[in-house]
């Protein structure tokens, strides 16, 4: 079983940088990937970044790619999402994801290739 709690949360403001971390616990070495989903008012749940913690690859939605990059500390029970040049679009939840198996290249943003999900935390670009 794995535990996975985020944090860092906050309101900024349009232009404005912040990172959240997702610390994983539990049997992190059972861990293979690892995923960053958010989730708007009335919006479905969207895909942000995912990181292989064997081998490190990064994968992007093109709605991020090149603002925020996803990556994870030595002992690799630490997830981060840097966001910078932050936009009110931007604002949501955002929810830490785990997989126990290897994800394939062309599945990484399917929500239900991810077993384990953190509570989630408020992400507000606002002026």
């Amino acid at each position: 079983q794995v535990h996975l709690v985020e944090s860092g949360g906050a309101t900024v403001q349009p232009g404005g940088s912040l990172r959240v971390s997702c610390a994983a616990s539990g049997n992190i070495f059972s861990i293979n990937d690892m995923a960053w989903y958010r989730q708007a008012p009335g919006k479905e749940r969207e895909f942000v970044a995912a990181i292989r913690l064997r081998g490190l690859h990064t994968y992007y939605s093109d709605s991020v790619r090149g603002r925020f990059t996803i990556s994870t500390n030595n002992p690799k029970n630490t997830v981060y999402l840097q966001m910078n040049t932050l936009k009110p679009e931007d604002t949501a939840v955002y929810y830490c994801s785990a997989s126990g198996s290897q994800v394939i290249v062309s599945a990484i943003a399917l929500a239900r290739m991810y077993a384990f999900w953190g509570q989630g935390t408020q992400v507000t670009v606002s002026s």
